[in-house]
């Protein structure tokens, strides 16, 4: 027998968003998620990373306090006392949503896996719940390529390198993008030993080419870092790891550690849904395509988030939420816009960016301008002592802007009039020249990157 829906929404991170508003329209909703409401974000993701990156940044401004003539020692970090906080935190965030959404009226939780058996019906602890409407929400988990000997010992994804409890004094990371430098920049901060191996030639390769280069000499200075190298084999040694690497040119290194983290990215979740007894398509990467309505390929469906083939941001999946909510419930043909979306990875010094970048440029053989700003070079700069980190300005010869990557302090929260500027104004150089802008704010490093080009 199976139970029949309005809607059914597959995935509790942003989905529950969805199911909450087709509830609250008086459709009759059902919600299925085998974990804790709040998805990848709220538990796995940027919510508990981000609290430890704070405690990561405490216990550098007391290492820095010198540089104002302050006299201060770090005598040392509660490591589990920091994890505790965070946990207690966000598992009071996730059980208060949970109690909520349980109250709500004509909202049915599923608390298992789901698999597609038919079009629009999907398998839940042996029963079958189908969906007038279904849309597709169930996330992503960190990828695990198969390296050889990595079965053999125990590693950790972030996922576990969030809740680890006890720190270890040396930790070797697979990786060198956006989750691999935030989480080595955590645990170096806490006092553990670090060792980051990436393939490509610079740590965050994804970012603008001048961002990445210059990140890269940071954490060089912080611990120990080898771009250009392929993890080819790893083996248990002692109590700990030992991960062979080796550069297209063939030279070898063998780095060892207590703990080995494997931060290579994320896949979407597709594979353990079953989405092709749905008729869902999907891309090479498993992610499933969507149009610019959310619409899947099967007759009814639809899907958000870090399943879907769009940007894997919470913002973006928030954006999307917003659209799914319009076609979903309320049926209004509502479209993405993805354009202008920003990222920033949370580091210190942070980066930030929007638009696209220099070599992107480059590549499409677009003409293009640059504005440079160096924030240790202006008033609030100075006054925060700082040592590195700029502003840079991409922008077409008429004036429109095509990209801005910043690095350095506060940067995801610099990129916002940039953003602004992108999806709502003009999109000129002018825009944002021409702002008035609180002196001496670190932004007026923004507006100085921008009279470069004005």
């Amino acid at each position: 027998m199976t139970r029949e829906y309005d809607v059914l929404v597959v995935g509790g991170g942003t989905g529950n968003n969805v199911a909450a508003a087709a509830a609250d329209a008086g459709l009759e909703t059902a919600l299925v998620e085998k974990g804790p409401l709040g998805g990848t974000c709220l538990n796995r993701g940027c919510n508990p990373s981000k609290m430890l990156i704070q405690a990561a940044t405490a216990a550098n401004h007391v290492r820095e306090a010198g540089k104002f003539h302050v006299d201060a020692t770090l005598d040392g970090v509660d490591f589990a006392a920091v994890v505790d906080g965070m946990d207690e935190t966000l598992s009071a965030l996730a059980d208060g949503m949970e109690a909520g959404y349980r109250g709500k009226e004509g909202l049915t939780i599923y608390d298992d896996e789901a698999a597609f058996v038919d079009e629009r019906t999907v398998e839940v602890g042996g029963e079958r719940v189908s969906g007038e409407r279904v849309v597709v929400a169930a996330g992503s988990r960190p990828l695990v390529p198969p390296i050889d000997g990595l079965d053999e010992v125990d590693y950790l994804t972030s996922t576990d390198a969030l809740y680890l409890r006890e720190q270890p004094d040396s930790l070797v990371v697979m990786g060198g993008g956006y989750i691999a430098v935030e989480l080595g920049y955590f645990f170096e901060s806490m006092g553990t030993d670090v060792t980051v191996i990436e393939m490509m030639d610079s740590l965050v390769p994804r970012e603008d080419p001048e961002v990445a280069e210059a990140f890269t000499e940071i954490a060089r200075g912080r611990h120990e870092v080898y771009t250009g190298h392929r993890v080819t084999a790893v083996e248990p040694d002692g109590d700990g790891v030992r991960v062979h690497a080796e550069t297209e040119g063939g030279e070898a290194v063998a780095v060892g550690g207590d703990e080995l983290l494997v931060a290579l990215g994320r896949r979407p979740n597709t594979d353990t849904l079953n989405v092709e007894a749905a008729g869902i398509e999907t891309d090479d990467a498993g992610f499933v395509v969507t149009d610019d309505r959310l619409r899947t390929s099967a007759e009814g469906v639809w899907a958000q988030g870090d399943i879907a083939d769009n940007a894997m941001f919470k913002h973006s999946g928030d954006h999307e939420t917003e659209v799914t909510v319009a076609n979903v419930v309320h049926e209004e043909g509502a479209t993405v816009d993805f354009a202008a979306m920003p990222h920033a990875i949370f580091t210190e010094p942070q980066i930030a960016g929007v638009g696209r970048t220099e070599a992107e440029l480059e590549e499409a053989g677009v003409d293009y301008e640059v504005g440079h700003q160096s924030l240790p070079e202006t008033p609030m700069g100075r006054a925060k002592k700082l040592e590195e980190g700029f502003v840079k300005v991409l922008a077409a010869p008429d004036g429109e802007v095509l990209g801005c990557h910043i690095l350095g302090y506060e940067a995801s929260t610099m990129i916002h009039e940039v953003v602004v500027g992108m999806r709502r104004g003009e999109g000129t150089v002018e825009d944002i020249a021409d702002t008035i802008h609180a002196h001496p704010t670190l932004n007026k490093a923004v507006e100085y990157a921008f009279d470069e080009l004005a």
